[in-house]
């Protein structure tokens, strides 16, 4: 059997409890009041961010406001497409926007977001 999947069954066995034993004092500290529904939207929340078109999009809404035709020339992209991006973005109350004459400028929805980026941006680039 050659080393690396040696390694790789190893590894596999070292992922499960090899004696089934509940902890029931750890499991009393934890805190069960959030209910399913909330899980739900976060788990949503996660869903709509795990696209790297849609994370570009909140790394430069994170910086400043912008309109579709910025956002379209930074990512190279047509402003429909930006537009349906935005769309599932907002759905989500990820981004919000406001309305200038003819422009329309997207931002972050709120503070939350840009720290739910920030965290995610210092947790991939930790390593």
């Amino acid at each position: 059997m050659k080393d690396q999947e040696k390694q790789s069954r190893d590894d596999h066995t070292m992922d499960i409890c090899t004696e089934c034993k509940i902890h029931h004092d750890l499991l009393k500290k934890l805190d069960h009041k959030i209910d399913e529904e909330t899980y739900q939207h976060l788990a949503e929340i996660f869903k709509t961010l795990s696209d790297p078109t849609r994370i570009k999009i909140i790394h430069a809404l994170s910086q400043t406001e912008l309109c579709v035709c910025d956002l379209a020339e930074l990512l190279n992209m047509s402003q429909s497409a930006v537009s349906h991006q935005l769309r599932i973005l907002r759905n989500h109350r990820l981004v919000k926007y406001r309305k200038e004459g003819r422009t329309v400028f997207y931002s972050l929805d709120d503070e939350h977001i840009l720290l739910l980026f920030n965290q995610g941006l210092c947790h991939v680039m930790h390593g």
